[in-house]
């Protein structure tokens, strides 16, 4: 007599032996250590128009579309982030043999017109002062709840497409409103920066401005104590310092016709625009063809997410040279921005080996991003020339006649302002 249970362990067994024979073997996971020094190369060009006077430089930006600057004809390390007009270097080294590493060199090209290396310095370490003994007082921060609207529009165009604008009703909007409405992307990853322990340049010591001409392709290499040798490589054209974008703006029946000459380096733009509607409402306009509110875009983001958001049609391929903004989206003097993404280089050493089972150690490591940004009052080019100027747009040889300067109020309303009346910052 057969036991019906030896006869189930059995067939059981029998099953998880074949499901393991046929299963395939998992690949071995590949040890990958980060690497021994690091450097982080931020380029930047800017044009256009300035936001003196807002108090919203690059860590206090609260759109990560607004610009800043600090500029005064010296250089100063993060002008690649507040956006002075320029061009501009921005370069950090870190190494994990020397935590408290306070300078390095930077041997460039002769192309640069820079050297000697760049000396790179870290920042002193500032300690913020203690509270006076015994203060022990609880501060409630007050809290309004926000009051007025916001308008988003999207897309290239003449006229307002069906379904726009999105409102946002702060008065009376749910938290899940607010998250939906400002959700956006972005994918900015870490670029050069100021840290105690990393040289970093420019810096006081060091503080010459990006010469006219000069170009960055060739071989840099990374000096210092505890910087690995032969930390070097070579900079290709595609991560030198992009030409200015050159934008021209003109009437297109009530419309605003933005057109430029397109950069050689470029991967994709991307243009965003806020402006202000009455008291307490804002209005967002992007060149995106899906909703998009653009508040991270105007910034470095890496190839993968570049590719992807050309692929969602959310920025303009490289070839684009022209965008309408729609009629009735936004008036005059809104606050514009259009970015030009370069390329991102990442350079490791030694490269990754091929075989899962041997170790990833790298030495050093490199990453250079790249950008051009301008900035303008929508309805006025970049020579202060009103909408409808007769300066030719790129690539228009048609005749035009100049149109009557538009009457402008003596103190223009400052969206900024706005948005501070509405959010309460």
């Amino acid at each position: 007599m057969f036991d019906g249970r030896l006869v189930a362990a059995l067939v059981s067994g029998f099953a998880a032996g074949a499901a393991s024979a046929q299963a395939p073997a998992k690949a071995p996971q590949q040890v990958v250590k980060p690497p021994v020094a690091q450097a982080w190369i931020d380029v930047a060009t800017y044009t256009g128009i300035g936001m003196p006077g807002m108090g919203i430089g690059a860590g206090g930006n609260p759109m990560g579309m607004l610009g800043g600057g600090q500029g005064g004809g010296r250089n100063a390390f993060g002008n690649t982030q507040v956006g002075p007009a320029g061009r501009w270097l921005d370069v950090t080294l870190y190494t994990s043999r020397n935590a408290s590493l306070q300078e390095a060199t930077q041997a460039v090209p002769p192309g640069t017109q820079l050297a000697p290396p760049l000396k790179l310095v870290a920042p002193k370490e500032q300690k913020t002062p203690p509270p006076p003994p015994g203060d022990e007082t609880v501060h409630t921060p007050e809290y309004e709840r926000p009051r007025g609207k916001l308008y988003v529009y999207w897309g290239c165009g003449e006229t307002v497409r069906p379904g726009q604008p999105r409102v946002l009703d702060m008065a009376t909007a749910a938290p899940a409103d607010f998250q939906q409405f400002f959700t956006g992307r972005r994918a900015t990853q870490r670029g050069a920066h100021s840290a105690v322990g990393r040289p970093q340049w420019p810096n006081p010591d060091d503080a010459r401005l990006v010469p006219d001409g000069s170009s960055l392709v060739g071989e840099h290499a990374f000096t210092g104590q505890g910087v690995p040798e032969g930390f070097r490589f070579g900079l290709p054209a595609a991560q030198d310092l992009m030409p200015a974008i050159e934008l021209a703006q003109r009437s297109a029946d009530g419309a605003t016709q933005l057109e430029w000459q397109a950069l050689p380096t470029a991967r994709a733009y991307f243009i965003a625009a806020m402006g202000a509607r009455g008291d307490n409402e804002m209005v967002f306009w992007t060149s995106s063809e899906v909703p998009e509110t653009g508040m991270g875009l105007v910034d470095y983001q890496t190839n993968a997410a570049v590719d992807r958001w050309l692929k969602e049609k959310v920025l303009l391929e490289p070839g684009t040279t022209r965008c309408a903004v729609p009629k009735g989206a936004l008036g005059e003097g809104a606050m514009l921005r259009m970015i030009a993404y370069g390329s991102e280089l990442n350079v490791v050493h030694p490269p990754r080996p091929a075989d899962a089972r041997t170790p990833w150690e790298p030495q050093w490591a490199a990453k250079v991003r790249v950008k051009s940004v301008t900035s303008a009052l929508l309805g006025m080019d970049m020579a202060g020339t009103s909408r409808g100027s007769s300066r030719p747009a790129p690539g228009d040889t048609a005749p035009r006649t100049a149109a009557p300067e538009p009457k402008r109020p003596s103190e223009p309303v400052n969206p900024v302002d706005v948005l501070r009346g509405i959010m309460k910052f």
